[in-house]
């Protein structure tokens, strides 16, 4: 139980809406910022604005999966105010606060360094990863149907990165009958991607081997899908992007070129934030009593 644990939910999707549930399940006591829209309402939570919330004795703060803008902003859909995190609020909440976050950023990285808080970007955590990716996986055969006019089986497609979500997303189109090759650096990458039964190929050669695929699928978090790679592609190619914003597509010169390029992060909270929010809620759970339980006079 988390029976009188303070934590401040401020903004995110629909997949917050599965870790408040679980968290008033445990007891704790929640601060709901950004959700004045929200008809529903939870035990144990109570709806405030950001200028209202005592951090003083706020032994958690949860951010949504994106975490803040390079500016402090927050995501809410569920209000129109707009909301920031300041490093003032961080000075405010007890040495002991932890912000959890599905990723972060370097405004987020410097004012949890700058205030001594201690950062958890859940989405580092492979088992948060893994289970992540079946959802990510869905949604991206969903957006392979709605917007190409061929069947997946027999199609080529190339997976750029095998990450977690790179190998999810590779095994799944094999399975669907592709013709599934996948795009790698690490020689170790390039092994296992030969004893899945894929072709690979090193990245460096990429030019070479767009020539003939339907989709491409990235999921490297950097500039990788450039100009000069479009510019090699066949027009009807869609990309599906997963990287995290910005992603890592040349979209400018897709559009230019007639190749539809979609920018898809956060895929787990639109097509199953069910799924997605229990998955962090479990996890953050965890944690929390972790929390608990290694630090001294924790309440």
């Amino acid at each position: 139980m988390l029976t009188d644990i303070q934590i401040a939910v401020i903004g995110g999707d629909a997949r917050q809406l599965e870790i408040i549930r679980r968290l008033t399940e445990l007891d704790a006591k929640l601060s709901l910022i950004g959700f004045e829209q929200l008809d529903h309402a939870f035990s144990g939570a109570v709806k405030e604005k950001i200028d209202e919330v005592e951090f003083a004795n706020k032994d958690v703060i949860l951010l949504p999966v994106p975490g803040t803008g390079l500016d402090g902003q927050i995501e809410t859909i569920f209000s129109n105010e707009k909301v920031f995190l300041r490093k003032e609020m961080l000075l405010e909440t007890p040495s002991h606060c932890t912000i959890f976050s599905g990723i972060s950023n370097a405004y987020l990285d410097s004012i949890t360094k700058q205030t001594n808080r201690r950062l958890v970007n859940l989405f580092e955590r492979d088992d948060v990863a893994i289970y992540n990716s079946i959802p990510t996986v869905e949604g991206t055969i969903m957006m392979a149907i709605q917007h190409t006019d061929i069947t997946i089986h027999g199609s080529n497609i190339m997976v750029l990165g095998l990450g977690r979500t790179g190998m999810s997303v590779a095994r799944t189109f094999d399975a669907l009958g592709a013709n599934v090759k996948v795009g790698a650096r690490k020689s170790e990458h390039i092994a296992r991607v030969t004893e899945m039964g894929l072709k690979p190929f090193h990245l460096k050669d990429l030019e070479d081997e767009v020539k003939d695929i339907d989709i491409c699928i990235n999921t490297i978090p950097y500039l990788i899908v450039t100009a000069s790679v479009i510019a090699k592609m066949p027009v009807h190619t869609l990309i599906i992007d997963l990287a995290s914003k910005p992603g890592g597509t040349d979209f400018r010169y897709a559009e230019k070129r007639g190749v539809k390029a979609l920018l898809a992060p956060g895929l787990p909270g639109i097509v199953a934030p069910k799924t997605a929010g229990k998955i962090l809620a479990s996890v953050l759970s965890e944690l929390i009593k972790e929390d608990m339980n290694n630090r001294k006079g924790f309440r």
